[in-house]
């Protein structure tokens, strides 16, 4: 078993060699802590999230929701949800939203991997540069679209073909040009939150009127 500590800012543990049932329980264990896990075929990853990586997460979460609000497309957010094909990868995303398939899943209290649609768009606040391991994962689970902001710059990652490639466009909204919204993410740690909020929102009424 090796382990290894990175980066001070968000504080990750990685660990090879760890059983299913190893991760079963300690996702059991967490609870709703705020710790996330990642697995995939025995790799463990163990991510306490920094005060910046949550301030991103929590506006980027809710930009996409203003753009659903504005374009009047129906969203299900399911938020860090653990989704799991058991034996070999399991993930809980930053946030994530079902918008194709939002039908698919309402009302559901669990959400069955076998015969239930992945999120449609997947959000990642990657400031210690951890995803390419994570669109592995996600690629696995099926999601059709990860969106991956690194503090500077954000990708809008699509499945293709069983692997992502990086676009312009994005597949949920792509009348907006979502690449633009890093203006806004810029300002996050220093603009009022609702004034960010509001701010956000009179661009995208500005991008479809």
């Amino acid at each position: 078993m090796i382990a290894k500590t990175l980066t001070p800012a968000e504080q990750i543990v990685e660990i090879a060699d760890i059983s299913w049932e190893t991760y079963e329980t300690l996702l059991a264990e967490i609870g709703d802590r705020p710790i996330r896990l990642t697995y995939n075929r025995g790799n463990l990853k163990i991510m306490v999230p920094s005060p910046e990586h949550e301030v991103y997460k929590k506006v980027m979460g809710r930009f996409v929701e203003t753009l659903a609000e504005e374009l009047e497309v129906r969203i299900e957010p399911l938020g860090s949800t653990t989704f799991k094909r058991p034996q070999l990868m399991g993930a809980e995303p930053d946030d994530c939203f079902y918008i194709q398939n939002a039908s698919a899943i309402k009302g559901k209290k669990r959400i069955d991997m076998s015969q239930d649609p992945p999120p449609d768009l997947v959000v990642e606040i990657d400031i210690t540069s951890r995803s390419t391991s994570s669109l592995q994962i996600y690629a696995g689970l099926g999601v059709p679209e990860v969106w991956i902001y690194n503090g500077s710059r954000l990708k809008i990652n699509r499945l293709e073909n069983g692997e992502y490639v990086e676009r312009d466009r994005s597949l949920a909204f792509p009348s907006v040009p979502i690449l633009e919204i890093v203006s806004f993410l810029e300002q996050a740690e220093t603009m009022d939150y609702l004034e960010l909020v509001k701010a956000f929102r009179n661009w995208v009424k500005s991008q479809i009127s």
